[in-house]
């Protein structure tokens, strides 16, 4: 009892100091002191949080070579870029700079992860609203979303797949062929709503069709194929049995060679766009979990947890993990959600994924991503509403999540687990 209370304390304290950041501190000042005393006092056997570094250390990995890679290709332009197409195509019109937020954000959180979205695409997002005279709400909220739903494609889109991805047991190419489908879906019903929602704000601008830009958009071509060709070979890697994350790390290896050449950055601005506090904050952060869920929570949640992936069974599952995601962040909830999930087969993990990425646009609370949003979006003088934000999520998390869940159904049923 003692260890059980301890331990949802230090994760209270962890998470609290997450959101609140305390003195301006990284979340990891707080996370590793924590998970050293559960540690120290026995809450988690040494063994028990050994064995979490190991799980954890590849996943580290992985997401240190995509920030790096993200950073590298903002300092190319590529992001810049992305604001020159978006206020090109959308011609003075809102509702087309809203599709192509859309767009562009699902790709680059598909293709970058959901941080590059929320910290490199979203400043684009405001300042190409702000050069039109558009109303910034609709398209910013588009980018908070979308950083959590639209991460559902590939295992390096979230910190949450990759976590999960492992336990699915699925290669890289089948985990984006079964999460397609539930993907475009998330995102198509997302798109419906958000058009009804802010219909006023989306109305024509006064003002001629195609004057924000009279050029073509110059797009830097060697990060765009650098990019690329990592993606791609993330399919080949797993298909040969290497982890992915060499792919990421020979992907940013490249951009940061020729940057370093062209004298564009240096070793320590390189190491900085690692995030290294973020990365200690993870591990420790799955410690604690690991804590948690050894003394009691592990054993909660396989009583509520549904058994199978018949279609009743996935729906529970995903809405169970997006009710814990709101309550202690979708991190947490992964890292204890995924294990328990990963007898019943990928399918159920998976349908974990979809609740815990989903599922976090209903509160700030739900996701990291979220909160570093709204803390951008108040350092550009947008407020953002806490009214606002709950009601567009009452409104587009329970239908995304439960046509997502019967996509990733179908998909099962089409492909197999």
């Amino acid at each position: 009892m003692l260890f059980a209370s301890l331990s949802a304390g230090a994760l209270v304290v962890v998470l609290v100091c997450a959101v609140a950041r305390p003195f301006g501190r990284s979340e990891a000042v707080f996370a590793v002191p924590a998970a050293a005393l559960l540690v120290l006092v026995g809450a988690v056997p040494l063994a028990h949080a050994r064995e979490e570094a190991e799980r954890l250390g590849p996943v580290i990995g992985f997401l240190a070579a995509v920030l790096v890679l993200a950073k590298l290709c903002d300092d190319e332009g590529l992001f810049h870029a992305c604001g020159s197409w978006m206020a090109r195509w959308a011609r003075h019109r809102p509702r087309r700079l809203l599709g192509a937020v859309f767009a562009l954000a699902s790709l680059i959180t598909a293709a970058l992860s959901l941080d590059a979205t929320v910290v490199l695409l979203t400043p684009v997002v405001f300042a190409t609203a702000a050069r039109m005279g558009a109303p910034a709400r609709p398209h910013s909220y588009a980018s908070a979303h979308l950083s959590n739903t639209a991460s559902l494609l590939l295992p390096v889109s979230n910190l949450t797949n990759l976590l999960a991805f492992a336990a699915t047991g699925l290669s890289f190419t089948r985990f984006a062929l079964l999460m397609l489908l539930p993907w475009a879906v998330a995102i198509a019903v997302e798109y419906a709503v958000f058009r009804r929602f802010f219909a006023a704000e989306l109305a024509d601008l006064p003002g001629a069709p195609g004057e924000e830009q009279a050029g073509p958009v110059e797009v830097p071509l060697f990060p765009l194929v650098t990019v690329g060709v990592t993606l791609a070979g993330f399919g080949v890697a797993s298909a040969l049995g290497v982890d992915p994350a060499w792919a990421a790390a020979a992907g940013a290896l490249v951009l940061a060679v020729r940057a370093l050449l062209r004298g564009h950055t240096g070793p320590v601005a390189l190491v900085r766009s690692a995030a290294l506090p973020f990365l200690a904050f993870v591990l420790a952060l799955g410690i604690v979990v690991r804590a948690v869920v050894d003394n009691g929570l592990g054993d909660a949640l396989g009583a509520l947890l549904p058994d199978g992936t018949s279609l009743p069974a996935l729906l529970g599952t995903a809405a169970l993990a997006a009710l814990l995601a709101n309550l202690i962040n979708n991190l947490p909830a992964v890292l204890a959600l995924a294990p328990l999930a990963a007898p019943a087969g990928p399918g159920a993990v998976l349908a974990v994924l979809l609740g815990v990425n989903i599922g976090p646009n209903l509160t700030y609370a739900g996701s990291l991503a979220t909160l570093l949003w709204r803390r951008i979006s108040q350092e550009r003088g947008h407020d953002v509403r806490l009214r606002e934000f709950t009601l567009l999520g009452a409104l587009t998390v329970p239908a995304a999540l439960t046509a997502a869940t019967v996509a990733l159904w179908a998909s099962l049923a089409l492909f197999g687990p």
